[in-house]
């Protein structure tokens, strides 16, 4: 039980914590602008696409790598957007970190 009540304080821990309390909070201001949200949305889209091929080993789409770079110059533009992307990326480096962490105490079971 204790490995769950862990679990359970880590997930509050993150909740609580600033990389997703910012992340979570210029989400909700960005998104209010519904063509903004849109334009973002399909820029995440892209570049998950992307980033799946690459960690499939795959060839990425050329034409698909330009249009996400033209989008990306496009939206850093506006202020907002690129703090979005900022905290985006901080929260993210937070939970790579804690998967690492998570990731290495187990590794000698699952390799």
């Amino acid at each position: 039980m204790q490995v769950y009540d862990n679990a359970n304080n880590l997930a509050q821990a993150i909740k609580n914590s600033p990389e997703y309390q910012e992340y979570k909070a210029i989400k909700e201001e960005l998104f209010i602008d519904s063509e903004l949200k849109q334009q973002v949305e399909e820029f995440e889209k892209i570049r998950y696409e992307e980033q799946l091929l690459a960690m499939q080993g795959q060839k990425q789409n050329e034409e698909k790598m330009a249009k996400l770079q033209e989008l990306y110059k496009i939206l850093v533009q506006n202020p907002k957007v690129k703090d979005f992307f900022d905290k985006e990326v901080r929260f993210n480096v937070m939970i790579a970190d804690v998967n690492k962490i998570i990731g290495e105490a187990i590794k000698d079971v699952l390799g």
